[in-house]
C-alpha cells in the first residue's frame, strides 16, 4: 500500500507517524512493508466513510476516539452489525442521510417565448392590482413597460397575446369610470395620481388606435376572441412540436433526402434543410434585414437567402419588397470605397433592377417612392384592400440604384488596365447599362417623379454627349431588343434617333428638358447640361454655334464656384472648342482657347486624365490623392493629349513665327510673346549644336518652324504632313490641306517681314510663284498688312508690283536709338537723386522751365521711338515720321 494511504481503522498514534516520516526521509519504503490486521479495504486518508456525516463539525473528534480502538474489535462489531463496506459519498449509489431526507424537486425548463409571455402576464397582474387601489402612477409606469414588451414581440415577428388586447380594453373602461368618479367626487385625488391618470388618456387612446381591429373584435365577442386565440396558440404549439425532432432523426431525414435528390441542398445546423415559403416570406425578410449591417453577417449567405426568397414571391408586392432588399444587399457586398464591385455581382444587380422596373411597369397599382406614409412591413398590401388606395406606395429608391450602377461601372473602368481585352469586354457592358437607364427614365416619366427623372436624364446625357453619331445609334438600336416597353412623350423614340439628325435631336431634347427643370437642386444639372450641349456641337465641328452658346452661358464667370466634376467638364469643353476652331481653320481662335490650359503646365490634371505630380512646392495628402484618383475619367473618354499638344504647337507656330519676324531686333516688340511654351521649345532647339531627323511630334513642329523662318514653305508643309497623330482627327486630309494653305500664307508674311528691306519693289507674280499661291491672294494679304500698319509699302496695280518705302531701321540705327534712350533714362534718375539730396526741385535749378524741357524731351523720345498717336502697332507710318524727323534720306 502506498505510503500516502493508510487503513481506515489503522493506529494513528505518534509512534507510527514518526515511523512513516522516517521511512519517507530514508527512502526505504519497499524494504519495510507495513502490515495491518484489519479486514477493511484500504482507502485514502483524505476520504471519509460513506455513511459518515461530512457536514458535522464533530467528525474530527469522533474519528480521533475511534482511532484509539483496537482494529480487530472494530471489525468484529462491523461483522455483527452486518454493515457494508464503507463507500465514498461521492460515488454512485452512495446513500446519505441528507440526500434521503431531501425531497426530489423536478426542474421545469421554459423556452424564451414562454418566458416572455410570463413576463407580460406578471406586468398585467401588477396593473390589475394597481387598479384595485386606484394607483395611477403604478398603472402608467407598468403600462409603458407592457407596451415595450409588446413592441419586442412585434420586432421578433411573434404574435401579440390575446390577454394584451383584453387588458387595454378593460383599462380603457376603467379609465373612463375613474374620470367620471373624479368629476363627482368631493375629495379630489392627489396631484401625482391625477397627473398620471391624465397622462394615461393619451397613452390609452394611442394604443387603442394602433390595435383598433383587435380591440373591436374583442369587444364584439370576448369569449369567441379568446377561444380563437387559444386555438391559434395550440395549433402553433402542435406545429412546433411536430417540427422539433431529435438531432439524429433530422440528420437521417436530411441524408435520405440527399440520396433521393442528386441536387445540392442548403443544410443548416443538425442537418435541417432551409426552405422558404410564400407564407413566411415577410418574416424571413425581416430577419434578414435585421441582420444587415452587423459585423458578423455573412453577406454572401444573405444574398443567397434573398435570391431564394425572390423565387417564392408569388405576388407583385412580395416581389417588389424582395428585389429592393436584394439589390441593396448586392451593393453592400463591397464596403471599400476604392475597389469596384465584382463584375458578376454588378451584372446580377443590373438584371434585378430591370426585373424590378418590369414588375412596376406591368403592375401600375404599385409605385416606389422615397417618402411614403408608414405601413406594416409584415402584411400583404393590395390596392383597395385594408384601407389602401388605388396606388400602393412602397418605400424605396430606384434612382439611387441606377446612380450606384453607373458609379460602379465607371469605377471599374478606372481600375481596369485600358490596354487589355478585359477593359474592352467591360466597356461592352455600357449598352446594357444604357438600356437600364432609359427604362428607368421611361418609368419616372410615367409616374411623374420629376426629381428622379432629371437625375436619370443627366445620367443618360453623360453617356452620349461625347460620342460619335455611329456609337449613339448603336446604343439606341439596342433598346429595340428590350422586353420592357419604352414610351416617352418628351424624348425621341429609338427609331427616330437612327435618322441622319437623330443623335443631335436626342442631345437637344435631353438638354432642353434639363434646362426647364425647376428648383435650386437642378442648378448643377442645368450647368452640366449646357456644357454637354456645347461639347456635342464642338465635337461635330459647329464652332460658331458652340462659341455663341459658351459666351451666352457666362459660365466662365461662375465656374470657380462649381464642384470639381463640373470644373473638369468645363475644361474639357474649352479644349474641345479649341480643337473645333482648329478643324475649321480658325488658327488664332484655337490658340487662344488652348492657351489657358497649356499655360498652366498641368494639362493632365485639369482634364482629369492624370494625377498631379508632387514636387517641392506642392504636397498632396493621401486623402487628396485618393479624391484625385476617384475623379479620373475612364480611358475611352480621354482627349488625346499628344493630338492636343500638336494642335496647340502648330497654331502657335503659325502665329509666333510671323510675330518674331515682325519684331525683328526691336526690343519692345520682342517682348510681345504669343506662346511662351512654344518660345521655350524653339529656343531649346536653336541652342542644339546638331539636330537629327525628327522622331516625335515636337521635333516635327520645331523643325517645321525653322523651315518657316527660313522661307522654306515646302519643307515646312512636308514636315507637318508627316506627323502621324493626325490620323486620330476626324477629316485629317482636309485639315492637312488647310494647314498647307495657311503655311503658305504665313510664310509669305514672314518673308515680307524679314526681307522687305532688301527690295525696292517686288511683283505679285514672283511672290505667287515662290509660295505657290494665287496672285489675288498675294494682293489681299499685302493690302491687309498695309492697312494694319505692319508693312510700309504701297501697291502699284498697273505694274502689278509692291513698292516698299524702305522704312526699316538698320542694326546700327536700332542700337543707337536704344543707347540714347538708356542714357536719357540714367540722366533722369541721377537728377532725381540729386534733387532728393539737395532738397531743391528741378524748377529752381532750371529757372522754371524744367517741366517744359522734360515734356519736350519725352516728346522727342516718343518721336524717336516712333510713338505717339500716329505710331500704330508696327513698322508703318510711325517709323516714316521718325525718319522724316531725323532728316534722313529714305
Amino acid at each position: 500500500m502506498s505510503k500516502f494511504f493508510a487503513s481506515a481503522n489503522s493506529d494513528s498514534d505518534s509512534s507510527s507517524s514518526e515511523e512513516e516520516l522516517s521511512e519517507l526521509e530514508s527512502g526505504d519504503e519497499q524494504q519495510q512493508p507495513k502490515t495491518t490486521t484489519t479486514s477493511s479495504a484500504p482507502r485514502s486518508r483524505f476520504l471519509k466513510a460513506a455513511g459518515s456525516d461530512s457536514d458535522s463539525d464533530d467528525d474530527d473528534s469522533d474519528s480521533d476516539e475511534e482511532s484509539l480502538k483496537d482494529s480487530d474489535d472494530e471489525s468484529d462489531d462491523d461483522d455483527k452489525k452486518g454493515a457494508a463496506k464503507p463507500m465514498s459519498r461521492f460515488m454512485k449509489g452512495a446513500a446519505s442521510d441528507d440526500s434521503d431526507s431531501e425531497e426530489e424537486v423536478k426542474k421545469v425548463i421554459k423556452s424564451a417565448k414562454d418566458k416572455r409571455l410570463d413576463e407580460m402576464e406578471a406586468v398585467v397582474k401588477t396593473i390589475d392590482n394597481a387598479q384595485r387601489i386606484d394607483d395611477w402612477v403604478t398603472i402608467s409606469k407598468e403600462f409603458d413597460g407592457l407596451n415595450r414588451l409588446v413592441e419586442r414581440q412585434r420586432n421578433i415577428n411573434e404574435p401579440v397575446p390575446a390577454f394584451y388586447v383584453k387588458t387595454i380594453s378593460q383599462l380603457e373602461a376603467f379609465l373612463n369610470e375613474s374620470i367620471a368618479k373624479e368629476k363627482d367626487a368631493k375629495k379630489k385625488m392627489k396631484a401625482p395620481n391625477a397627473k398620471a391618470m391624465n397622462g394615461m388618456k393619451q397613452k390609452i387612446k394611442k394604443t387603442i388606435k394602433e390595435n383598433d381591429e383587435a380591440v373591436a373584435k374583442y369587444r364584439s365577442d370576448p369569449d369567441a376572441f379568446e377561444a380563437e386565440a387559444a386555438n391559434a396558440a395550440a395549433g402553433a404549439t402542435a406545429a412546433a412540436e411536430a417540427i422539433v425532432k431529435p438531432k439524429k432523426q433530422r440528420a437521417e431525414a436530411a441524408a435520405a433526402a440527399a440520396e433521393e435528390d442528386d441536387d445540392f441542398q442548403t443544410v443548416g445546423r443538425g442537418g435541417r434543410t432551409e426552405t422558404f415559403t410564400s407564407e413566411g416570406l415577410f418574416k424571413s425578410l425581416a430577419a434578414i434585414l435585421e441582420a444587415r449591417g452587423k459585423k458578423s453577417t455573412d453577406k454572401t449567405e444573405q444574398i443567397r437567402k434573398l435570391s431564394d426568397l425572390s423565387g417564392v414571391a408569388d405576388t407583385p408586392y412580395k416581389k417588389i419588397r424582395v428585389l429592393l432588399a436584394l439589390v441593396a444587399a448586392r451593393f453592400d457586398y463591397n464596403a471599400s470605397a476604392n475597389a469596384y464591385m465584382p463584375i458578376e455581382m454588378w451584372g446580377n444587380a443590373r438584371k434585378e433592377v430591370n426585373e424590378l422596373l418590369s414588375t412596376l411597369v406591368s403592375n401600375h397599382a404599385y409605385v416606389i417612392r422615397e417618402e411614403t406614409p408608414d405601413y406594416d412591413d409584415e402584411t400583404e398590401r393590395q390596392p383597395g384592400v385594408n384601407g389602401e388606395g388605388d396606388v400602393v406606395a412602397v418605400r424605396g429608391s430606384i434612382i439611387s440604384f441606377i446612380d450606384r450602377l453607373d458609379d460602379e461601372f465607371t469605377k471599374s473602368l478606372q481600375n481596369i488596365d485600358p490596354h487589355t481585352t478585359e477593359y474592352v469586354d467591360r466597356l461592352s457592358e455600357e449598352k446594357n447599362l444604357y438600356e437600364t437607364i432609359v427604362i428607368g427614365q421611361a418609368y419616372f416619366e410615367s409616374t411623374g417623379q420629376d426629381d428622379a427623372l432629371s437625375r436619370c436624364t443627366m445620367r443618360r446625357l453623360e453617356h452620349v454627349y461625347a460620342k460619335q453619331d455611329v456609337i449613339i445609334r448603336a446604343l439606341e438600336s439596342n433598346l429595340a431588343k428590350t422586353t420592357v416597353p419604352i414610351k416617352s412623350a418628351i424624348f425621341p423614340a429609338p427609331a427616330r434617333v437612327q435618322e441622319a439628325d437623330g443623335p443631335t435631336l436626342l442631345i437637344r431634347s435631353l438638354c432642353t428638358y434639363l434646362y426647364k427643370a425647376a428648383g435650386p437642386s437642378s442648378e448643377r444639372a442645368r450647368t452640366r447640361a449646357m456644357l454637354c450641349h456645347i461639347y456635342h456641337h464642338a465635337l461635330h465641328a459647329e464652332y460658331h454655334v458652340a462659341r455663341d452658346m459658351f459666351l451666352m452661358s457666362h459660365l466662365q464667370d461662375s465656374v470657380q464656384m462649381a464642384d470639381a466634376a463640373t470644373q473638369i467638364l468645363y475644361n474639357r469643353v474649352v479644349v474641345q472648342i479649341g480643337i473645333c476652331a482648329f478643324r475649321v481653320g480658325l488658327i488664332r481662335e484655337s490658340q487662344t482657347a488652348l492657351q489657358d490650359i497649356f499655360g498652366t503646365g498641368r494639362v493632365k490634371e485639369l482634364l482629369a486624365q492624370g494625377v498631379q505630380k508632387q514636387n517641392q512646392y506642392s504636397t498632396l495628402t493621401p486623402e487628396q490623392e485618393k479624391l484625385d484618383r476617384q475623379r479620373q475619367l475612364p480611358f475611352h473618354m480621354h482627349i488625346n493629349l499628344e493630338l492636343l499638344e500638336c494642335i496647340y504647337l502648330v497654331s502657335s507656330m503659325l502665329l509666333e513665327v510671323p510675330n518674331m519676324a515682325f519684331a525683328g531686333n526691336d526690343p519692345e516688340l520682342r517682348k510681345r510673346i504669343i506662346s511662351r511654351p512654344f518660345r521655350r521649345m524653339l529656343d531649346y532647339t536653336d541652342r542644339q549644336v546638331f539636330s537629327g531627323p525628327p522622331e516625335n511630334t515636337r521635333d516635327h513642329i520645331m523643325q517645321a518652324s525653322k523651315a518657316l523662318q527660313n522661307g522654306d514653305c515646302k519643307g515646312c508643309i512636308d514636315l507637318i504632313r508627316d506627323i502621324k497623330i493626325w490620323k486620330l482627327m476626324p477629316g485629317a486630309e482636309e485639315v492637312k490641306d488647310m494647314l498647307a494653305k495657311r503655311i503658305q500664307e504665313e510664310g509669305l508674311r514672314t518673308y515680307l517681314f524679314s526681307y522687305s528691306s532688301y527690295y525696292d519693289t517686288v511683283s505679285f507674280a514672283h511672290l505667287a510663284a515662290t509660295f505657290d499661291v494665287e496672285a489675288k491672294v498675294v494682293r489681299s494679304m499685302v493690302s491687309k498688312m498695309i492697312y494694319n500698319e505692319e508693312l510700309a509699302a504701297s501697291l502699284d496695280p498697273t505694274a502689278g508690283v509692291i513698292v516698299f518705302h524702305r522704312l526699316e531701321l538698320t542694326k546700327v540705327q536700332q542700337l543707337s536709338q536704344t543707347l540714347a534712350e538708356r542714357a536719357n533714362t540714367m540722366l533722369e534718375q541721377n537728377e532725381r537723386l540729386l534733387d532728393a539730396k539737395l532738397g531743391e526741385g528741378k524748377d529752381q535749378r532750371t529757372g522754371g522751365g524744367g517741366d517744359r524741357d522734360r515734356d519736350a524731351g519725352q516728346s522727342g523720345r516718343r518721336e524717336r521711338r516712333g510713338g505717339g498717336p500716329s505710331r500704330g502697332r508696327g513698322r508703318g507710318r510711325g517709323r516714316a515720321q521718325q525718319f522724316q524727323a531725323l532728316g534722313q534720306k529714305v
